[in-house]
Order: C-alpha cells, then structure tokens, then sequence
C-alpha cells in the first residue's frame, strides 16, 4: 500500500538547517554561533492560537521523550499573492525506537479544508487560513497531532544554495524548464538553476513526487555542503536566509531539547507517499487517496506517536 524506503541519514528538511547550525561551531566560532543562532530563533518565532493540539490529551515533555510530530511546510509565496503550501511534509519522531518517519502528502490531495467547511486541494488550506487552518486541516486529514511546524518560503531555495555557494545534485531526468536544460548525471546548480530544478513537475511522469523527490536532493546537498562550511561569513548567509525566509513555532529552548533527546532518531528514517490516484471533478484535477489507505497511514503514524488507533473515517 505504501512505497517505503529505509534510509540512514540526517533529519530532512530545515528542522536541521535550523537546530544542526547549533551544534556546528566549534572553537573561535562556537560563541558566534550561538549567539547568531538564538538571535535568528527569536526572529523566525510565529505562535498560532493553540497552547497543544486538540488531538493531545496532554502536552509534550521533551524530557520523559515523548514522540512529537513536526509540520514541514514549502510555501510558495510570491509578492501580491496569499501563498499555497506548495509542499506538505509531516515528520513523526519517535526517541524510544530511534526512529523518523516522513509523509509526503501531494498538494493536490483532496480533503475537507477544516474551517471552510468543503472539499478542496490541501495547499489551498494555506490560502484560505494561513498557517493554523493548514496545521488544522492536516490534523484532519491524518487524524493525528501536529505539535510543531517549520515554514520556509520556496522562493529562498535560490538564497540558500547560494549562501553556501552552489550544490551538486544527481539527476535522473533530462528536461528543460524555465530557459535551463538539466542533462541526466551529476549536475551543478546556483540559487536560479535549483530553483527551477525543483519546481518542474508536468514534464516528469511521476508529477508531484518527482518534482518532491528533486527538493530533497537539493535540500540534502544545501545540508550537507552547510555542514562543511568553516567561513563566519558564510555562516552569517546562512542565518540571513533562515531570518528572510522561515517561520516556526519552535522556541529556541525546545529546539535544544529536541537536539538533546531525539538527535539519535534520525539515524533510522523511513519516508512515506501518500497512495492514490489523480481524477477531474467538476473539470478540475484532484489526488483521490482511498479511504482505507488513509486509514492504515493514519494508523502507522499514530502507533509511532504511540497514541490510541483506530482512525475513524473523515466522512
């Protein structure tokens, strides 16, 4: 039902671009660091109207390692438009197994946008509501928790290969978009070639989850490259694109908490695809997941949050 790969590498996505940047210095750089890195956390801070979700019944403690959910939203925001979560990931951490499970869930996914009241593609969830109606209606969907969430504009993908000066990537597919030609094979891009790379999904025949699978390449070269930087100057880059570009819930103590407790997590990912098939209602295309593959995912995930299962049906 599920496609799953097991995978031995960091956390994905900007959670570590944001708690690793912590633990990176070391010597002369470790107090610079810090600094910067608090100062930046405090800038990217954005609270939603929630103490928990309403999915818990009680809150979190880092401490006694209680398995937490982390929202990982790609918002395509671009100057005079309220912006679509162009990709929706959601991140299940579990420190007593030392495991990460990841869920792509394809944009086009339909489901009810929770305080529209109607039946619409999930990105347009942040559209309509921001931030906590695309938390929310991603609660729905997965009956599950989101305890946090990490927001970047997609835009900064092109800030943030450049800050750390440009990246390699494996491609699988030869195309052209956006005036540049990708050639299968090792290829190198600066911040406007990768943003590019990542955005093309019509012309690959897996859509969605091709286009899914080239933001990661590049988000794990950004990651991999930023980890062998030694350069304040660069490392001052890096914090400027976070400041500019990502928003979270996050406070800078939780993030040491998390870095503290649930660091050996990472070492065990699987990452999922949501399972279903593309149809026109009405002329306009949705993802349709059956109902029972949404109900065994939910399942999956709630047993790695090591909460009750069970999921009813959304109908």
């Amino acid at each position: 039902m599920r496609e799953t790969k097991k995978k031995k590498k960091k956390l994905l996505w900007i959670m570590l671009s944001i708690i690793g940047v912590l633990v990176l210095g070391t010597g002369g750089y470790a107090f610079y660091l810090y600094k910067s890195a608090a100062d930046t956390v405090a800038s990217i801070h954005e609270d939603i109207d929630r103490e928990k979700s309403e999915k818990r019944t009680e809150e979190v403690e880092f401490t006694e390692k209680d398995p937490i959910s982390i929202l990982l939203m790609g918002v395509d925001e671009r100057e005079g438009d309220a912006g679509r979560s162009d990709s929706l990931i959601l991140m299940t951490v579990n420190p007593n197994t030392n495991t990460t499970q990841m869920v792509s869930i394809p944009r086009d996914t339909r489901t009810e946008i929770v305080g529209k009241g109607k039946q619409d593609k999930i990105n347009h969830a942040y559209a309509f509501g921001g931030t906590e109606m695309a938390i929310n209606t991603v609660e729905h969907f997965l009956d599950v928790p989101v305890d946090y969430f990490v927001k970047i504009n997609m835009e900064s993908f092109k800030d943030t290969v450049d800050a750390v000066g440009g990246v390699e990537v494996n491609n699988t597919l030869d195309f052209t978009y956006e005036g540049y030609h990708f050639t299968k094979g090792t290829t190198s891009l600066d911040g406007k070639k990768a943003l590019a790379y990542t955005r093309m999904r019509y012309e690959d025949p897996r859509g969605d989850f091709g286009r899914q699978d080239r933001q990661r390449q590049v988000i794990e070269a950004v990651i991999k490259k930023g980890a062998n930087v030694s350069s304040i100057t660069k490392f001052g880059d890096m914090f400027g694109v976070v400041r500019d570009n990502v928003k979270t819930n996050l406070t800078f103590d939780e993030m040491w908490e998390i870095q503290a407790n649930y660091k050996a997590a990472s070492a065990n990912l699987e990452q999922f695809q949501v399972k279903g098939t593309g149809d026109k209602i009405d002329g306009i295309y949705y993802y349709i997941v059956p109902e029972e593959e949404r109900l065994a995912l939910s399942n999956q995930l709630k047993e790695h949050l090591e909460i009750t299962t069970n999921t009813a049906s959304t109908n």
